[in-house]
């Protein structure tokens, strides 16, 4: 049986841009369920439903600030793309850095986008709107 509600898992340790999103995907077209972890030490254990997290449910979109406490975005996403029950799940870095750098490895490890947050609130909100819409409307996806 398939379910209705879509997902997301959001690895931020920046509450405020933590209550932006919370606001950004409160009146989507379908229920959208925001789990938030502050460091990426919670997000691998979230993703792999281990210790706090057992029983967490499995994201169908992964949001990654690329600075975090513990383990970095970078980490966490390697984690996620080399463990088979998780590389088919979207992840979308979301982050300040516009350096290059970040970009190659964000990409080198198998991100599926790469994001730079804008500074301006509304243009903030607009920007997860619109990519997590494409996620449940445009894009395909396999959903467990």
């Amino acid at each position: 049986m398939k379910r209705n509600e879509f997902i997301v898992l959001l690895a931020e340790d920046n509450t405020t841009d933590v209550l932006i999103m919370r606001e950004a995907l409160l009146n989507t077209e379908r229920e959208v369920i925001l789990h938030v972890v502050s460091d990426g030490d919670a997000a691998c254990a979230f993703l792999q439903q281990s210790g706090s997290f057992a029983g967490a449910p499995r994201p169908d979109l992964i949001f990654l600030d690329l600075n975090m406490p513990r383990k970095n975005g970078i980490e966490v996403l390697e984690h996620a793309k080399t463990d088979p029950a998780l590389c088919g799940i979207p992840v979308i870095m979301l982050t300040t850095s516009r350096a290059e750098e970040d970009v190659a490895r964000a990409y080198a490890a198998h991100a599926n986008c790469y994001l730079r947050k804008p500074a301006d609130f509304s243009d903030f909100a607009a920007l997860i709107r619109q990519v997590t819409h494409f996620w449940l409307f445009q894009a395909s996806m396999v959903r467990n």
